[in-house]
């Protein structure tokens, strides 16, 4: 039976070093670990729409915004994957209390390899969705190496967008309803998927006090640990789920190097772009549950 609901599901909140987090939770089953779903950048617990209702049949399922998006509070703080891998394994300690599945798109993928690697006690397995995140070699199975001019650039980026007035004026334009409906229309290949609700769900956030400096955090801090450096000392099993159409995460790159540094995984790849759990919701929901009942 197809329960795939396209309406959020109402949540509550969790004091979280004095800021307030919000988190959605469906389902009951003690005898499977729970799932935790953690959205990407500039989305939310609404991202997971999709997936919550019919995952929660089986599972006892959570999701959650990470401090700086979503419904949570968006202070002045310097953000990094350390930060909301804490934010993380925090949660799971107090409010779930048992080792869960975390299932991580695009930047909440990095997040919860941040999980994995630095608390496993809390975590029984993760699953990454086009997953973002730096591998320390920055040359892999013989790409383009980078330019010097290039890389100038992107160091002077960085410290423009630590200048107040620049990242402001940087925010106010990407927050825009028509670029967010562009954006994402350049990484969803079933366009239907882009709907009006969609872009209102990235788009509220953007209203909140602090979210301009959210975004100069993400984008001005320092990178935390390398990808590779993160799966060197992570023990638990891995599924990956490619959304094989992304234009940003160039999954067959990507996924070559996920191999390489932990050959035990899982993996597949699906006709999807960059979020596959919105884009192809049934087809992620088989292969999650599959996968998460198959956990020892």
């Amino acid at each position: 039976m197809i329960l795939t609901s396209t309406e959020p599901i109402a949540g509550q909140y969790w004091l979280w070093r004095e800021q307030k987090v919000y988190f959605v939770k469906a389902g009951h089953n003690p005898n499977r670990p729970p799932l935790l779903l953690v959205h990407g950048f500039g989305a939310s617990t609404d991202h997971w729409r999709k997936n919550i209702s019919e995952l929660s049949q089986d599972f006892e399922v959570y999701a959650i915004d990470m401090l700086g998006f979503g419904r949570s509070q968006k202070p002045a703080w310097e953000y990094s994957g350390d930060l909301w891998g804490e934010q993380l394994h925090d949660f799971i300690t107090e409010k779930i209390q048992r080792p869960v599945v975390l299932a991580g798109n695009s930047l909440g993928g990095y997040a919860s390899l941040c999980v994995g690697a630095n608390y496993p006690q809390s975590v029984a397995g993760i699953v990454l969705l086009n997953s973002a995140g730096p591998f320390t070699d920055t040359n892999p199975l013989g790409a383009k190496k980078v330019n010097p001019v290039q890389k100038a650039i992107g160091q002077s980026m960085q410290g423009v967008l630590r200048q107040s007035w620049a990242s402001q004026l940087l925010f106010g334009f990407v927050r825009q309803k028509s670029r967010i409906r562009s954006t994402l229309q350049k990484v969803y290949l079933d366009q239907s998927a882009v709907t009006e609700q969609l872009v209102e769900e990235i788009y509220r956030p953007s209203c909140d006090a602090g979210a301009a400096q959210v975004f100069a955090s993400v984008f001005s801090s320092p990178q935390g640990k390398k990808v590779d450096q993160l799966l060197g000392v992570m023990t638990c099993p891995l599924l990956m789920i490619w959304g094989e159409g992304d234009p940003w995460m160039n999954p067959s790159i990507s996924g070559a190097k996920f191999r390489k540094f932990y050959p035990s995984l899982t993996e597949h790849y699906i006709k999807a772009g960059h979020c596959p759990h919105d884009e192809c919701p049934e087809v992620v929901n088989e292969l999650m549950r599959s996968w998460c009942n198959a956990l020892s």
